[in-house]
């Protein structure tokens, strides 16, 4: 029977896999265990799919001041204690404490979670993770404890429903400002088969300049070779991971679609999962040491800046969403076809993709909601979608519009498709008509114009 479960529980793990590497849309990441709280909004740059974003001009200066192009291998800094990033979930009854900061100028000041059963990651950094699952805070310090009772390091407070980042400058229980918990490997999430978030990791150096959307640097020197942080990187999409186990799979296709974000100082490409005893078991010992095989050559860092909405917001801007159905009016040899614009995912729209079945084309303007397709063949029926874009990417096309038959015996296309464009495509609106010249008195005679439009 356990061997049974085993194999069902692989097949839901390449099930889930499967579903991560063809998704589009905002990632699935997984609630707290044991408690109804998100890990931050869909929307929220942790969980946003960085797959197809454009590589970064420093990226291979940074792989290589990173040991990336030296032989480096990844290594998974997780396991069953005293290994990895232990969390606690606690609610509004759990005793409280005001800690006493090292870092008092940028630590959330309040109470938080604390007492002797609560756990703390065990070494120097003895950071304290805890989630009120009432209220869907996170509770994060550094070096709790370091100076005696109700001490810490730094503190940090995260509104969980929240894309709120922290003051700007402020440090963090990271070096980069950020929360911890979201970017941890979770024991739950690689048994549901989808980790649906960005991962934390460590460089051993690092920019003294940090990245949207970090918020304070650690950098031991003023060189744009060595990465910042917030810096993103990504496994490449042509690396093989067929021959891994399916748990492993889980882990590399997360890195393919949300990657890794440089969060704190420490060895070079140690990423961070949770204190767990349950990766001592199973096919999880396997599945760690086969990713301390992956080279730190095979990941790219990418430029997310086009996803940054607001500096002080971690909200990742998106591709638009598809419009609605546009109304489509015949033509001799055409089709005018008139739209809404839809929501811009946070950045501006760059132009609108028109799109005739079973032909015609045009390309317009995303300052315009109107478009002119021509080149159609007069007695055939047409519908068209529409699709936006804007610097993302390309969102979703629309529903198809209302059937029309171009005819001859209708007004026919004004302008004719630019000399340049293919067949059945035209760029611009037809010209109105310019009146006849009257014979009029020299001191008011009319001057006609094309004027600049």
């Amino acid at each position: 029977m356990k061997s049974t479960q085993l194999v069902a529980s692989a097949a839901l793990i390449v099930v889930a896999a499967a579903l991560v590497a063809t998704q589009s849309g905002p990632a699935l990441a997984a609630n707290v265990p044991g408690t109804s709280c998100s890990v931050f909004p869909a929307s929220n740059i942790w969980n946003t799919d960085i797959s197809a974003l454009p590589v970064h001009s420093q990226s291979a200066a940074w792989l290589a001041s990173t040991g990336a192009t030296g032989g480096r291998l990844l290594h998974p800094d997780f396991g069953g204690p005293p290994y990895g990033i232990p969390f606690n979930v606690v609610d509004n009854t759990h005793a409280t404490t005001n800690f006493t900061f090292q870092y008092a100028g940028e630590s959330d000041p309040g109470l938080y979670p604390y007492g002797n059963d609560l756990l703390i990651e065990q070494g120097s950094d003895a950071h304290l993770l805890s989630i009120n699952k009432n209220t869907c805070k996170l509770y994060e310090t550094f070096a709790t404890n370091y100076n005696g009772p109700s001490t810490a390091g730094s503190g940090a407070i995260f509104d969980l429903g929240s894309n709120q980042l922290r003051p700007n400058t402020w440090t963090s229980a990271d070096a980069a400002g950020l929360p911890i918990f979201p970017g941890l490997v979770r024991l739950d999430e690689v048994q549901a088969g989808l980790i649906g978030h960005a991962i934390r990791f460590t460089v051993q150096n690092s920019d003294k300049s940090y990245l949207w959307p970090a918020r304070h640097q650690a950098g031991s020197a003023n060189n744009p070779n060595l990465p910042p942080m917030g810096a993103r990187f990504r496994l490449k999409a042509s690396y093989n991971i067929s021959g891994f186990g399916p748990e492993a799979q889980v882990v590399l296709t997360a890195f393919k679609h949300y990657g890794l974000i440089v969060a704190d100082n420490g060895s070079d490409w140690f990423f961070t999962g949770t204190e767990d005893a349950g990766w001592n078991s199973g096919p999880y010992p396997q599945m760690i040491s086969d990713l301390k095989q992956v080279p730190a050559s095979q990941f790219e860092a990418v430029d997310e800046s086009a996803l940054m909405v607001d500096p002080n917001s971690a909200l990742a801007g998106t591709v638009p969403a598809a419009p609605t159905a546009p109304t489509a009016t015949a033509r001799s040899g055409g089709a005018q076809v008139t739209w809404s614009a839809p929501a811009n995912g946070g950045q501006p729209i760059q132009s609108y993709k028109v799109t005739g079945s079973p032909s015609g084309q045009v390309i317009v303007s995303g300052s315009t909601t109107t478009a002119i397709v021509a080149g159609l063949t007069n007695g055939t029926s047409y519908t068209f979608t529409v699709t936006a874009t804007n610097v993302i990417g390309s969102g979703a096309p629309s529903p198809p519009s209302n059937s029309v038959v171009p005819d001859s015996r209708l007004t026919a296309q004004s302008q004719p498709a630019p000399a340049a464009s293919r067949a059945g495509v035209t760029q611009s609106l037809p010209r109105p008509s310019i009146p006849p010249r009257v014979a009029v008195g020299a001191a008011d005679r009319r001057r006609y114009s094309n004027g600049a439009r």
